[in-house]
């Protein structure tokens, strides 16, 4: 499974590395953020300790400029999680480079709920890895530390996948005839944008992933861990309780992209997803009426229902 993975490198217009291949682990939070922004600085050091020393290193100051992550800027961003006046409603960013996508990334977005300018706003932490961070440490250790994360925080949902790793959703700047075929070809590649879903998902799911945290109340809708038991009698599944009254779901031993020129897409996949349909995040209206992207995002969110 280790050699499935497909190598990405999505480039914009004018050469620079807008998106690349890796692996996402995203959480979505239904609480303020000065409710949630303590976990989010707890699990920012678990992730921090995981990955090479001085990684990230730059992240955007006020001024929307790239400034260096060293001691000040790291106490900095802990003021903006924990102290007034900001107390976690600063959305921040952490990169490994300052001019295009790389493997490591941390983004956060505290979201006020009730925020009459947002449909429906959520709080969002997001980590990523490089691929070649999998194949070095394995998957059973990716698993064990996107656990600790979810322990960490206060999490309705979250899923970790293998993903196009872009700062902000920044791969549509690249060829998005690139994009489309690797995301028409590869059903377990995430193209993820937690900047814009934070501020339209509310208590809503995304589609089902390698690893899918399921909170509150989006567990006790789906009918709890019986109703996973009974649509899920895979063994490549395993169902594991936490802390809160929230699951852990695991698909397969390895994060899958799911190369449909090679196979079907597995019958857990589907599964899970038909019993998460009612639940799933659609942009609403008439699909001809809605813009492009809304389309789009219906149909991916939907891709383990479809034929």
């Amino acid at each position: 499974m280790s050699d499935a993975f497909p190598v990405i490198q999505l480039r914009a217009r004018k050469g620079w590395l807008a998106g690349r291949d890796g692996v996402v682990i995203s959480f979505f939070i239904h609480r303020n953020p000065e409710d949630f922004a303590p976990a989010a600085w707890r699990a920012l050091q678990v992730y921090l300790q995981a990955i090479p020393p001085g990684t990230l290193s730059w992240y955007p100051d006020d001024d929307g400029e790239m400034a260096p992550l060293d001691d000040t800027g790291l106490d900095y961003i802990r003021r903006c999680l924990l102290e007034s006046p900001w107390n976690g409603l600063r959305p921040i960013e952490l990169l490994e480079t300052p001019s295009e996508a790389g493997g490591y990334h941390f983004e956060y977005y505290g979201r006020r709920l009730g925020d009459p300018i947002l449909k429906d706003p959520i709080g969002s932490v997001s980590f990523s890895f490089p691929t070649e961070y999998l194949k070095k440490h394995g998957a059973s250790h990716l698993r064990a530390l996107a656990l600790q994360l979810g322990h960490e925080l206060p999490f309705n949902f979250g899923y970790v996948s293998f993903a196009i790793v872009s700062p902000q959703g920044l791969f549509s700047s690249g060829d998005w005839t690139i994009t489309e075929a690797l995301l028409a070809r590869y059903p377990g590649l995430d193209a993820y944008n937690n900047r814009q879903l934070s501020s339209v998902i509310g208590t809503h799911a995304l589609a089902p992933a390698w690893l899918t945290f399921l909170g509150q109340p989006l567990l006790g809708q789906l009918g709890g861990i019986a109703a996973l038991r009974k649509v899920l009698p895979f063994p490549e599944v395993s169902l594991h309780p936490m802390d809160g009254d929230r699951m852990l779901v695991t698909l397969d031993d390895w994060p899958d992209p799911i190369d449909t020129q090679e196979k079907p897409i597995p019958p857990q996949y589907r599964a899970l997803a038909r019993l998460m349909e009612p639940f799933l995040f659609q942009y609403e209206g008439e699909e001809k009426e809605l813009p492009l992207y809304q389309q789009d995002m219906n149909r991916w969110i939907r891709r383990f229902l479809q034929p």
